[in-house]
């Protein structure tokens, strides 16, 4: 697959030429690497759903839906309850990223596989598609997902809006268009559809509005593909017309370079999160633990920690005093000095409101400064560390550079995946569930592996 952009494209028929892009995907033709990938998201996606999935915000989203009533046809990732397709993809969409847990990608700002996912995977569920269908699909609105973000650019992130759900909404659009075999023209009603629909305030970060949007990026995209299944119109030039997503949402759509991504697929650009909190506090937290570990730093000993990060990093995860386990997680301080303590911040209990008033971590804490410097990638962070007698350690880390080795990558998504897994359903079922989405391409119907996802055989 290659996405070599022509100069007309964004002024002309963007919307159509993605809507073409995303049906030509067909498994037969993905690469062995980016079938790998596809399978590690899926995985690691149900991780960090089963995970999220006894949060308060799900419970919350359950009780309202089940009072509403309706068709049982999708699957609650760790419940036994089954909801309408379109509230089993809201549900499961907000379970997905209620831990801020899930994977990210640089291109769209934000985090792909719980936008797109989720809405495909309860089609594919209701619709018995095969494991290959749900795999091409995600693909298919993985990479529209990307391809309109890094047309976007900074602007819209900038702007206040949460990129997960806006762009996400296009993204889960075109999965299931993808999976419902829609024309092209279809398509584009569909992006149109969802485009129309799509909202979401960076200013809800550190409330349960943050993983909603995850839920209505899937919802959107689903429900605007069924639409336009069944005759539903919109504009077929949402992206570039006067007045559509990319005039309102930012300052324009920006051509790209030819043969962007230069690897060919944005998938292979995947960012995998092996720390329970925002993508943006994971350098900091890198460096801090390198420090810890190289130098033998004891926290009593630090006197002063100068954290440095790109200003950008300012309006998402710069809460100063976190009161609260889901502000810790969008907290640079609070993140850094858990680091520099060796409290693990993979684990999901380091995230609770009582180990904020802990007086060491406190104390810690406000011992470290952020410095928000201009232009500086958003991923990297620099940490210097002054202890009382003296001595300065320094380090850097970047984030945004995805993994070398897609095979060793897969070993700690594996481990992410049993972690997590586990104390919700059991070794034995978890095990169960991590074999079974290895071998995904040889389902014959997704619902085979739908059916693991509850606390119980249904």
């Amino acid at each position: 697959m290659h996405n070599t952009v022509h100069q007309g494209e964004q002024d002309a028929a963007l919307t159509q030429t993605l809507a073409h892009r995303a049906l030509a995907i067909r498994f037969e033709k993905l690469p062995t690497e980016i079938h790998a990938l596809a399978t590690q998201c899926i995985l690691d996606w149900i991780a960090v759903a089963l995970a999220g999935s006894q949060e308060p915000l799900v419970r919350i989203l359950l009780t309202d839906l089940c009072e509403q009533g309706g068709h049982p046809q999708g699957t609650i990732v760790g419940h036994a309850e089954r909801l309408p397709v379109l509230a089993a993809a809201l549900v499961n969409g907000a379970a997905s990223h209620a831990l801020d847990y899930d994977d990210v990608n640089l291109s769209m700002t934000g985090h792909p596989t719980v936008a797109v996912l989720p809405g495909v995977l309860a089609l594919a569920e209701q619709r018995n598609a095969s494991g290959r269908d749900l795999i091409a699909a995600f693909v298919a609105g993985y990479e529209a997902a990307c391809d309109i973000g890094a047309r976007m650019g900074a602007s819209h992130y900038a702007r206040g809006f949460h990129a997960t759900a806006t762009i996400g909404s296009f993204g889960s659009a075109a999965a299931c268009a993808h999976l419902l075999r829609l024309d092209p023209d279809q398509t584009a009603h569909a992006l149109g559809i969802a485009g129309t629909q799509a909202a979401g305030l960076k200013s809800m970060f550190g409330t349960m509005c943050k993983p909603l949007h995850a839920g209505k990026a899937a919802y959107n995209g689903l429900i605007a593909a069924r639409l336009a299944a069944r005759g539903f119109d919109s504009r077929k030039d949402v992206l570039e017309t006067v007045q559509g997503f990319a005039a309102t949402q930012s300052d324009g759509l920006k051509p790209l370079a030819p043969n962007r991504p230069a690897t060919g697929f944005y998938l292979r650009e995947n960012l995998f999160k092996y720390h329970a909190a925002c993508y943006l506090t994971h350098a900091g937290i890198e460096c801090g633990r390198a420090l810890r570990e190289q130098h033998g730093i004891d926290s009593a000993d630090i006197r002063h920690v100068a954290l440095r990060v790109d200003q950008g990093c300012d309006k998402v995860c710069n809460i100063v005093e976190p009161r609260t386990g889901l502000e810790a997680k969008f907290s640079l301080r609070q993140t850094a000095a858990f680091a520099l303590a060796g409290v693990d911040t993979a684990r999901l209990d380091t995230y609770d409101e009582a180990r904020m008033s802990e007086s060491k971590v406190a104390a810690l804490r406000n011992k470290v400064s952020v410095e928000l410097l201009p232009d500086r990638p958003h991923t990297l962070a620099e940490m210097e560390v002054e202890l009382v007698d003296g001595r300065r350690f320094s380090t850097s880390f970047d984030t945004g550079i995805p993994a070398s080795s897609v095979e060793e990558q897969g070993r700690r998504i594996d481990a992410k995946f049993l972690s997590l897994a586990s104390p919700v359903l059991g070794q034995a079922r978890a095990e169960e569930i991590r074999e079974m989405v290895h071998r995904l391409d040889r389902l014959s119907s997704v619902a085979e592996l739908t059916r693991l996802l509850v606390p119980s055989f249904k």
